[in-house]
């Protein structure tokens, strides 16, 4: 679909109620949900299956810099598949919309994130950067030259994003790079098709570290912000990438962020979000900040069971669902006059 229309683009977000009631309903959020019992810690990393089941952590970020912390916000976890969303943001503002459109695609499969078939069927196309397939095309796509260089552009741009320094878990990193057979297999796949031109394994393997970055949920909030913020970290003012690159990444989160439950995801919560199977979900609502959640416990689909709950909570009474509306009776009473 070809949308060259050079109309200059109007932004109307609205704004989050006055900071004691964001203050008290993130205290809220948590109080509800902090024993709820559902969902299974992931067990196929021993790293993973090691976290507290109980810890529970929320974190709203408004875009001008207010922080509403509760409970474990500032425990610290891997990022896992959340990093997807902000290294395709880095690309983005590297090498522009349309590149990244042609080669990486932002259409939902319909199936697993990590799936073989759907790069098949699709003639070697990823489709999107939220699967691994996709993600794994993005990542061979950032800038630097080396391996080396590549992984400068994209803790550089990490850190930015989270307004502080991320490291890497390197117990979590060499457990999944012990185990990241199929990621390997897609990267030489996608090679085949000539949708990797660098080294396949060196791309898995910089994908697998990106991953294992250690963040809380406050620095997923933050980041989250950051792309609600039109690319400015809301707490250090620096520009981290453009307003049009926040709105292609806002875009594809809505449309892929939670794999084949997204649009279950956007009916029932209307966020563009993005999770990962350390128990961490960030969701941002563009113009006035975002929910970042932490919680090991996951559902089937590999999703935080108690961090959905508090988003869903959240976008509802604080008035963040991207399509709700409510009718202004004064303009509707004094139509065609």
């Amino acid at each position: 679909m070809q949308t060259d229309d050079d109309t200059e683009q109007v932004v109307s977000t609205g704004s989050l109620p006055g900071w004691d009631r964001v203050e008290q309903l993130v205290q809220d959020a948590h109080a509800r949900y902090r024993d709820l019992a559902d969902g299974t810690v992931a067990d196929y990393i021993p790293e993973l299956a090691a976290a507290d089941p109980a810890w529970f952590g929320v974190c709203v970020a408004e875009s001008g810099g207010g922080l509403h912390l509760a409970g474990d916000a500032e425990v610290p976890f891997t990022i896992q598949s959340i990093s997807k969303a902000f290294v395709y943001a880095l690309v983005c503002e590297a090498l522009g919309h349309r590149p990244v459109l042609d080669r990486v695609g932002v259409n939902n499969t319909g199936l697993p994130f990590n799936s073989v078939i759907a790069v098949e069927l699709n003639d070697g196309h990823p489709m999107n950067p939220m699967v691994n397939a996709g993600a794994i095309a993005t990542t061979a796509l950032l800038p630097g030259g080396t391996p080396a260089g590549r992984w400068e552009h994209l803790t550089r741009g990490l850190d930015a994003f989270a307004g502080r320094r991320l490291e890497v878990d390197d117990v979590v990193y060499r457990s999944e790079a012990a185990t990241n057979q199929r990621n390997r297999a897609i990267a030489r796949l996608l090679e085949s098709y000539g949708r990797i031109e660098a080294d396949p394994l060196a791309v898995v393997d910089l994908y697998t570290r990106q991953c294992a970055l250690r963040v809380t949920a406050r620095d997923l909030a933050v980041m989250g912000a950051t792309l609600a913020d039109g690319g400015v970290n809301p707490l250090t003012g620096e520009r981290v990438v453009s307003a049009q690159v926040c709105r292609d990444t806002l875009a594809v989160l809505a449309s892929t962020g939670m794999y084949e439950r997204s649009g279950e995801w956007l009916f029932e919560i209307g966020l563009p979000a993005k999770s990962g199977v350390a128990g961490g979900i960030v969701a941002v609502a563009p113009g006035k900040g975002a929910i970042g959640t932490f919680s090991p416990p996951l559902d089937p689909a590999g999703n935080s069971v108690r961090g959905q709950r508090a988003t869903a909570h959240l976008s509802r009474s604080l008035g963040l669902n991207v399509f709700a509306s409510s009718v202004h009776v004064t303009e509707r009473a004094g139509a065609g006059r």
